[in-house]
């Protein structure tokens, strides 16, 4: 049964505002979108999902799975950018800004859970599921639908206001919401961030192989060994990379310090030595990254990292040092 409580699109949004996003846009739930479908389908047969099964969760592809009785997405937006510059040396790790503070899930979902309590709160019958990069729902998609942003070539989602430095979230809800209209694309004629990627991940405009993906390989993949055409690339980067990200001309001309205090960094993550890292116990670990997003990246994934980097930076040491 549909619901239409008489409650406005404006009235939601203001309330989302009022919990502290910084955007907030409605899309509706129509028919499956087989261009989409289509799309996603594709990306999998090339593989460029790499082990990452879990996109291929059919309710990915219709948001009807995940409720059938879905009528709207209430899409947010979080900034998270602070000002912290990384310093030049080599002999530093690199973490992506997104890992700096405290975890965006646990912030998203205080937030979210308390867009969708009030959401429910409305009238009987009224239901609401929340998420935030955590179930079968292509976020990026509905962002770009209900007028948050567009999808860039390089798979990010950039706001015009906070460029793509944003966590993404939605509520699903079985009310009839007017919608806003999708977002249109502005990344124009530009190719820094396919020129820029070391490791030539983003195979094509809007193309994305994980496979070859520096992010994937540092927070995902679980071997013992990064693969030889990844690790001698990674310029440093032990969690993430924020690569095709930093070179993007809208965070570059519209990034803002967000006014989230949880995501200011913490004490060692803008910083870190690659040579403590290589070595850092398990004790360690868990002592440096509280209730953070890093945590996905165990100990031995990071110590893998780290060394990797190390390896890399002497095999260039010494290749220079043959040329003389």
């Amino acid at each position: 049964m549909n619901q239409s409580s008489g409650t406005s699109s404006r009235v939601v949004k203001e309330k989302a505002l009022e919990l502290g996003f910084h955007k907030v846009g409605i899309a509706a739930v129509e028919e499956v979108d087989n261009t989409e479908v289509q799309r996603m389908q594709a990306w999998i047969a090339l593989g460029y999902h790499a082990d990452m099964e879990w996109m291929n969760n059919p309710k990915r592809q219709d948001i009807r799975l995940v409720m059938p009785e879905a009528r709207s997405l209430v899409c947010v937006a979080l900034n998270y950018y602070t000002p912290h510059q990384r310093p030049e040396g080599e002999e530093y790790a690199k973490i992506s800004r997104y890992g700096w503070g405290r975890d965006y899930h646990k912030v998203m979902h205080k937030k979210l859970k308390q867009l969708t309590i009030w959401l429910e709160s409305l009238g009987e019958g009224v239901k609401a599921k929340y998420y935030a990069d955590t179930g079968p729902v292509q976020d990026k998609v509905w962002a770009q639908k209900a007028g948050i942003g567009w999808i860039a070539k390089n798979g990010n989602v950039i706001t015009r206001e906070y460029g793509s430095w944003v966590f993404l979230g939605e509520v699903v809800t079985n009310l009839e919401l007017e919608c806003d209209r999708p977002h249109t694309q502005h990344c124009g004629s530009c190719t820094r961030c396919l020129t820029a990627c070391p490791t030539g991940a983003i195979t094509q405009p809007f193309v994305v192989d994980a496979n070859r993906c520096i992010a994937y390989h540092t927070i995902e993949n679980r071997g013992e060994k990064l693969p030889e055409a990844i690790a001698p690339h990674l310029q440093g980067w032990v969690a993430g990379c924020d690569i095709c990200q930093d070179v993007c001309p809208w965070n570059q001309r519209f990034a803002h310090t967000t006014d989230v205090a949880d995501f200011q960094p913490y004490p060692g993550n803008i910083a870190p030595k690659l040579i403590e890292l290589a070595k850092i116990s398990d004790e360690e670990w868990d002592r440096q990254f509280p209730a953070s997003a890093l945590r996905r990246i165990k100990p031995e994934m990071l110590r893998r990292n780290a060394r990797a980097n190390l390896d890399a930076s002497q095999q260039n040491n010494d290749s220079e040092s043959n040329c003389f």
